[in-house]
């Protein structure tokens, strides 16, 4: 035996609650109705001062939505919207889920309803339906964007230039970021719905940086760390030369915007598709004039 959770609506309490199947009215609460099937039990309880029918309604109908579950003038975002999954296995005859049919004629479904969107608010229960229920309809590239919104997909990690570092004008600066699945991937998730599953793998394909001084360089990769051993040559992949000096800038520095385009590439559900999203970072960079030692 089966304990469902339902929930409260503003008219009636429906608690779903474990006991036999020969149970009657007088084992629920003083003024209630228990109904009983092979999977559960439901009792229904008026709450003082409230009116209204029971929450959900008969609630048979096998389309998308089981009624207009709406209340005080009908607000749209109270519509109830069902979904149905087929019991398994399927109540014993005699069952009250069969609705006094017989096994074979027509089956019995879980029915589960929502009002609003609202994930509390659901009410789980068994229906009887003469004809399967129609299969939900899925746009892959909805399951694909939800994919994409489950992933973590951060700004650059900019290893340099440093908000601690000073630089200099007139000589080369190299630029680069560390890599990891968050900051530069690669990046996958999957979602499903409706019996299809769609996989999304993201990606950074470039970063732009706006250096602070009027200059913006793109990048079409990570970038190369510098080492000493290339003295004062230029960044052979992602690098800037500042001309002036950051003291007028605000602060004494410039600030630096490392914007990140995730590409992202799904397929599922017999198609696939293209999504992007774009990530930033920021990072002031002090510029100064070279010292001379005399």
């Amino acid at each position: 035996m089966l304990t469902r959770r339902i929930a409260i609506t503003a008219a009636t309490v429906l608690a779903v609650v474990s006991v036999p199947v020969t149970s009657s009215a007088e084992d629920g609460p003083k003024g209630g109705d228990i109904e009983c099937g092979f999977y559960d039990c439901e009792v229904s309880v008026d709450i003082p001062g409230q009116t209204g029918g029971q929450a959900g309604g008969t609630g048979s109908s096998p389309g998308g939505t089981g009624g207009s579950g709406s209340s005080d003038g009908g607000d749209p975002s109270d519509e109830k919207v069902c979904s149905y999954k087929l019991a398994d296995p399927q109540p014993q005859a005699g069952s009250l889920d069969w609705e006094g049919h017989e096994p074979g004629d027509g089956a019995v479904y879980e029915q589960t309803c929502g009002w609003g969107g609202v994930a509390d608010d659901t009410i789980v229960r068994m229906v009887w339906l003469a004809d399967p229920p129609p299969q939900e309809t899925v746009d892959p590239a909805v399951l694909a964007q939800r994919a994409v919104d489950s992933m973590t997909l951060l700004g650059p990690d900019v290893a340099s230039p440093r908000a601690a570092g000073k630089y200099t004008v007139g000589v080369p600066m190299w630029m680069w970021v560390n890599q990891s699945a968050t900051t530069y991937g690669p990046n996958s998730a999957s979602a499903s719905a409706g019996g299809i599953t769609v996989t999304a793998i993201a990606k950074v394909s470039k970063i732009v940086w706006a250096m602070g001084d009027g200059a913006s360089v793109t990048c079409n990769g990570p970038g190369t760390p510098y080492t000493s051993s290339a003295g004062m040559a230029q960044s052979p992949t992602c690098g800037h030369v500042y001309s002036k000096i950051s003291r007028s800038a605000r602060n004494g520095k410039f600030p630096v915007t490392a914007t990140s385009t995730w590409t992202i590439n799904w397929q599922g559900g017999g198609q696939a598709g293209q999504l992007t999203e774009v990530r930033q970072t920021n990072v002031q960079v002090a510029v100064g004039e070279v010292q001379v030692v005399r």
